[in-house]
């Protein structure tokens, strides 16, 4: 097999990056270990930033995501008895979207079996060879079991932490991990219950951070901050909404409740690797670094990095020139650290470590958030995603 990029892993990133270069008039191949089915059933993000709709959209991907997708024009922070509006076409004259990260494979993995590059399912043994030349290649066992050999001119690690690619990189350039283990978890759950807020609510409390999204007019997506030890058996449904409408509990408002669908707890950290590139080996998404939840990074920053990659990628395979993909890794770790250290921000300024003095400076830096309008002007700013100079 042979084509000019090769793309290891089939989530959000390496699926748009094959869009991006395949109307750019680049050839790919897109490698998956896991089955279609569980590609597009895996529950993750679901707030989208301005830049990541508009890539969406001029990709061709838009139809359906202004169709179901929900526009929210700020949102509420609350504390202590107080919940404030952050209004962001006010504040920055930009909006955000709720469209679950599924939704956004599902219309991907449509537009590339719909006569796009081939997209492989259920592949294994993947080892990317001979990086450091000008013709690298994937060797694979494919969903038969037959061993495959595919020649490219570029590969593109988007398989996530645990993939093959990271490894790759890490080793050959002697790079640099950094990584912080939060002591807080959120249990996460989806509710059959229409959202009882126009937009989302973060809640400090002394109990814990808890968070109300949302996934469509009719399933509520909400959060509770654990400790990372608790066994998710321990949380039946009733107590789950009992905590819930404590932290969110507000005067004049309730908290509709449902039955839940599905709950899990999801550890926090943070981590960057660097560099993401190693000659003709470049890494996106998951693959180079990792966000909590609390600032809606994570699948806003993989497809940042890929619209910067494919621009880089297109540069050098059809004009031979390099100083793009030269510049790909400073450029694309610039927005990761920006982007961390939001992420940070606002998981230090919400969660309770249990330690009242600490509980003081989030509560001051709540409220000059919202008596400010620089400081509000500063989070929506980052919220709803700096845009991208590619």
């Amino acid at each position: 097999m042979r084509t000019q990029v090769g793309i290891i892993g089939a989530g959000p990133a390496g699926l748009l990056l094959s869009r991006l270069l395949t109307l750019q008039g680049i050839d790919s191949v897109v490698l998956e270990n896991r089955s279609r089915s569980y590609v597009e059933a895996r529950i993750r993000a679901g707030i989208l930033e301005q830049h990541s709709v508009d890539t969406l959209t001029a990709a061709g991907l838009g139809d359906r995501l202004h169709r179901e997708g929900l526009e929210h024009r700020g949102i509420y922070l609350q504390y202590t008895g107080t919940r404030h509006k952050l209004d962001f076409p006010e504040l920055c004259g930009r909006t955000v979207w709720v469209y679950g990260q599924t939704e956004v494979v599902k219309d991907l993995i449509a537009a590339q079996l719909d006569g796009g590059p081939p997209l492989l399912f259920e592949v294994s043994d993947v080892t990317p060879e001979d990086v450091d030349t000008d013709s690298p290649r994937i060797r694979f066992t494919d969903a038969d079991g037959v061993p495959q050999v595919l020649g490219c001119d570029v590969i593109a690690g988007t398989d996530g932490f645990h993939g093959v690619s990271r490894p790759v990189v890490t080793e050959r350039t002697e790079g640099r991990l950094w990584e912080r283990t939060y002591p807080y978890a959120w249990l996460g759950v989806l509710a059959d219950v229409a959202p009882s807020t126009d937009e989302l609510i973060y809640a400090w409390h002394p109990d814990g951070f808890a968070l109300h999204s949302m996934r469509s007019p009719s399933v509520s997506r909400l959060y509770l901050q654990v400790d990372p030890a608790e066994k998710i058996e321990e949380w039946s449904d009733d107590r789950i909404w009992t905590a819930l409408a404590t932290r969110f509990s507000l005067d004049g408002w309730e908290l509709e409740t449902g039955p839940i669908t599905e709950k899990s707890v999801l550890p926090m950290r943070s981590f960057v690797s660097a560099p993401m590139r190693h000659r003709r080996l470049f890494l996106a998404g998951d693959a180079a670094h990792i966000v909590p939840p609390t600032g809606a990074k994570g699948l806003n920053l993989a497809l940042a990095d890929v619209t910067l990659l494919a621009t880089a990628l297109v540069r050098l395979l059809r004009e031979r020139q390099t100083d793009l993909v030269d510049d790909y890794s400073d450029r694309a770790l610039a927005r990761v650290w920006r982007c961390t250290h939001f992420s940070w921000w606002m998981t230090s300024m919400l969660h309770r470590s249990g330690d009242d003095f600490d509980a003081e400076l989030q509560l001051s830096q709540l409220r000059r958030v919202c008596s400010s309008e620089a400081a509000a002007r500063e989070l929506a700013e980052n919220y709803t995603g700096l845009p991208i100079d590619d």
